[in-house]
């Protein structure tokens, strides 16, 4: 290319302050041709995976980390030579990533882009990568634990060792096994190495199916060691195995990198148990006029196509219970020492996701009527478990509901999500015996637990607020008389 200059591309934060992100996938390689907004790779944040679109036409020189890679914002991440001679000052523009789907053309004139995105261009820290193992000869293959044959090849053929890693240069995108990234997390925790795995899905793709396939077939020569009982297969397996104490030892643990979802649900955790007196109140309530509303619900045709679950009653009944003590809705402003009262509800669905738990919500919730807030729910529902929830779905909560009763779980006591003031646990709904019009009967009955920021929410407020829901979900005609 004549009379062109180097661009470099730098890692932009893709969300509201986020320093860092992993990148998951490269979708160009050196030698490729770009155009301005063409998507060239995929970077996971503490939010959400999300594509990066780059903002000139060119050619790809060189690709600065490999996939897997953790890099700090501002940090350049792709060379790309362009000609013209653009200015170097224009290197520190950026253009905000696009949703995955539909990624969002930038202007024409590329020299007239402005920085877009919020702490973009501001980090020099170094990067972290993620540690990477080489090649080893057969036998000590046998003897790599279960983290090893994770990065090194899969262990289920330890007499054909796998080519040796090249973790300096950049992998080459046609050979890496294509799959989503809740599934790249799956084969991670399990110690499946995706490149050994069979494609089920459209054009190649990897599925969660196909990862639990692998492990099903790795675990099959175990299943029929001699006198190995599959009860405890570890008490045994000296025996049945008379392996290598190194080899026994090794595979007995599994250490999985703190990054992503998980490593911000931590700090968030961490931040609000240590800054926020936690207190929580308990109520078992019999719901078992809830339970017949709903199937009713499921029958009515202005429900048609949606969700209607339990869940919809118990959030409307906390919306009907917000509005009737309204103070609970409110946040601690630490540095104007003020309590905030929000006069909108954003309801928050805490939801267990293949990356880690995140809290997406509803924004005006308490303005939905109960067809649009089943419309929601389903919506944040089937977007959490896609692992498509955008980082904008995830901020700006009020209050929150998570339900461990899908898990079989009574109840609990859930701690608070940063910047709120109040979240309500649901337990299993169970058939248990109960005082109903002076008989003792079966009936539906669950426990709900709500925590709250004792600085801001007092003990009667906090009561009345369970209490309030409790009633609604014994009794779902208030729903019309309260609301």
């Amino acid at each position: 290319m004549t009379n062109a200059s180097v661009r470099e591309f730098k890692m932009p934060d893709v969300g509201e302050g986020l320093t860092e992100a992993e990148i998951l996938k490269w979708y160009v390689q050196p030698g490729d041709t770009v155009t301005d907004g063409q998507v060239v790779c995929e970077v996971e944040t503490a939010k959400a995976a999300v594509e990066l679109p780059i903002p000139y036409d060119g050619v790809v020189r060189d690709l600065h980390f490999p996939e897997g890679t953790t890099v700090d914002v501002g940090t350049s991440i792709i060379a790309v030579e362009v000609a013209g001679g653009a200015a170097p000052a224009q290197e520190e523009a950026a253009v905000a990533p696009a949703p995955a789907a539909e990624p969002e053309q930038p202007a024409e004139q590329p020299a007239a882009r402005q920085p877009v995105l919020v702490g973009y261009g501001v980090a020099t820290s170094s990067t972290r990568r993620r540690p990477r193992k080489q090649a080893q000869d057969p036998a000590a293959q046998q003897a790599a634990s279960a983290v090893q044959s994770e990065l090194n090849g899969h262990g289920a053929a330890p007499a054909v060792p796998p080519a040796p890693a090249a973790p300096a240069a950049p992998a080459a995108p046609a050979q890496r096994p294509l799959a989503k990234p809740p599934v790249r997390k799956l084969a991670k925790d399990l110690g499946v190495d995706l490149a050994t795995v069979t494609p089920t899905g459209p054009d190649g793709v990897v599925t969660r199916e196909d990862v639990h396939a692998a492990v099903a077939a790795a675990q099959a020569p175990q299943q029929t060691a001699p006198e190995a009982p599959p009860a405890a297969p570890a008490a045994s397996a000296p025996a049945a195995q008379p392996a290598a104490p190194a080899s026994y030892d090794s595979a007995r643990e599994t250490r999985i990198p703190v990054k992503g979802v998980r490593k911000a649900t931590a700090a968030a955790m961490v931040g609000s148990a240590f800054t926020a007196p936690h207190v929580t109140e308990f109520v078992t309530v019999d719901v078992t006029r809830t339970m017949k509303l709903v199937e009713e619900l499921k029958q009515d045709k202005e429900f048609a196509g949606l969700r209607v679950n339990p869940l919809l009653l118990i959030a409307k009944a906390l919306l009907v219970a917000i509005r009737r003590n309204p103070d609970i809705n409110a946040s601690w402003d630490e540095a104007a020492q003020e309590i905030v009262v929000k006069h909108y509800v954003n309801l928050g669905i805490a939801a267990a996701t293949p990356r880690g738990l995140i809290v997406p919500n509803i924004k005006d919730a308490h303005a939905r009527t109960l067809p649009e807030l089943a419309a929601s729910l389903g919506e944040l529902v089937s977007t959490a478990r896609e692992g498509k929830t955008s980082p904008s779905a995830m901020q700006g909560g009020t209050v929150t509901i998570t339900n461990v009763g899908v898990f079989g779980v009574d109840t609990g006591t859930p701690l608070l999500n940063p910047g709120e003031s109040a979240i309500l646990a649901v337990g299993a709904i169970k058939p248990q015996p109960w005082v109903h019009k002076g008989k003792v009967k079966p009936r539906q009955v669950t426990t709900l637990a709500l925590s709250f920021d004792h600085r801001l929410v007092d003990g009667e407020l906090g009561s009345k607020v369970l209490a309030d829901v409790a009633a609604v979900l014994e009794q779902p005609k208030r729903l019309i008389t309260w609301a």
